[in-house]
């Protein structure tokens, strides 16, 4: 009974659906129009401003159930206006298992216009039913309009690639269309529309307020489901550490935390 349940919680929570990791998580589970290493998560063209090689590890405990949770590792390499995005993120318990692996390639156009493709593999695992593979790709950008004011939009799985060994287990196909404004050196705020097929419009936004050069608080919410987001960011000199939680009205809270180090 026990990994019917989780095994039924899996299937209305999981759907293949990549964690964002835990700063975006805070702002609303959005961030199509940041920038950042966890831009990878939710739009690799986010990482295309990066100048220096970064790496980040998350870990996130599902509802509180000590048996199902998400891991993930991020890695990015720099050249010039060019930059290489590798990731990895595990799903799932032993008996439910997901995880998928990404390279990605994002390109900086001058100060104004970022471009990014990205291919990830997918493996999805059951007890005493096997294994299945799939492939898809997704394509990302972002504009700024202004200095401070960015939008971005992406799409995953155009191709819509499904597991073909498990009938009925498809990969999501998400398309994403997100703004962020920075109205101070202190104040930043996104917003979010996502359309996953076959599933409502979700709406998105948070904010992420520097209370101090090394401490942020965040906050958002989401509204299909609706969630509540927040977390916080400790950084000390190239070392930050994350955390977030996510609260979902039925099933509770997922905490997760995550560090990250800039070359």
């Amino acid at each position: 009974m026990k990994y019917l349940l989780l095994f039924f919680i899996l299937l209305n929570t999981g759907a293949s659906g990549q964690n964002p990791g835990p700063r975006l998580v805070a702002m609303g589970s959005g961030g199509t129009a940041l920038q950042g290493i966890w831009s990878l998560q939710q739009n690799p063209a986010g990482a295309a401003g990066l100048k220096k090689p970064a790496f980040a590890i998350a870990y996130e405990r599902q509802l509180q159930i000590p048996d199902l949770s998400t891991q993930m590792a991020l890695f990015i390499i720099p050249y010039r206006r060019n930059v290489l995005g590798f990731s990895f993120e595990r799903y799932g318990i032993t008996e439910y298992r997901e995880q998928t692996a990404g390279l990605s390639y994002a390109r900086n156009f001058g100060q104004a216009f970022r471009l990014a493709m990205a291919i990830k593999y997918f493996q999805l695992s059951i007890f005493q039913y096997g294994s299945a593979n799939a492939f898809s790709i997704e394509t990302g950008f972002q504009i700024n309009i202004t200095e401070n004011f960015i939008i971005g939009s992406h799409i995953a799985n155009p191709n819509r690639s499904t597991y073909r060994e498990f009938s009925g287990s498809n990969l999501p196909v998400k398309i994403s269309l997100g703004a962020s404004v920075r109205f101070s050196d202190k104040v930043l705020m996104i917003a979010d529309l996502r359309k996953s097929l076959n599933h409502p419009l979700d709406v998105m936004t948070g904010v992420e307020y520097n209370v101090m050069k090394w401490f942020s608080l965040r906050g958002g919410a989401s509204v299909n489901p609706f969630k509540q987001y927040m977390g916080f960011e400790l950084a000390s000199n190239k070392l930050k550490f994350d955390f977030a939680v996510a609260s979902h009205a039925s099933l509770g809270y997922s905490p997760q935390i995550a560090l990250s180090y800039e070359f």
